[in-house]
């Protein structure tokens, strides 16, 4: 049933995808992403990590607390949206090549 599955291949391949995760970690801290809201009146600018970095508002919505909060709810979850993608295309890549199994 397990004919050809290299367990020495296997623990290995785990201590990589270890230290892989891990770079990735490091590197989305320098990956942005810029959600707008409002038609650009609201920008919220995020790292890979989720992190926000940036946020403009521009002067004509802070009379509107409500459209405001609406704004910046929208502008928050696109940029959680982009982080998520941007983590699950890295994590795609990074199991991409691996293989249990020692069949090439």
């Amino acid at each position: 049933m397990f004919e050809g599955f290299d367990m020495s291949k296997m623990s290995e391949m785990m201590s990589q995808m270890q230290d892989k995760a891990k770079e990735i970690e490091e590197q989305a801290k320098n990956i942005q992403f810029v959600a707008k809201a409002g038609g650009g009146l609201i920008e919220l600018t995020v790292n890979g990590a989720g992190e926000v970095i940036d946020l403009n508002i521009d002067d004509s919505m802070l009379d509107d607390k409500n459209l405001l909060q609406l704004l910046l709810i929208s502008a928050m979850n696109d940029a959680n949206k982009m982080v998520e993608e941007n983590k699950k295309s890295q994590a795609m890549g990074m199991m991409g090549g691996m293989n249990p199994f020692g069949n090439q």
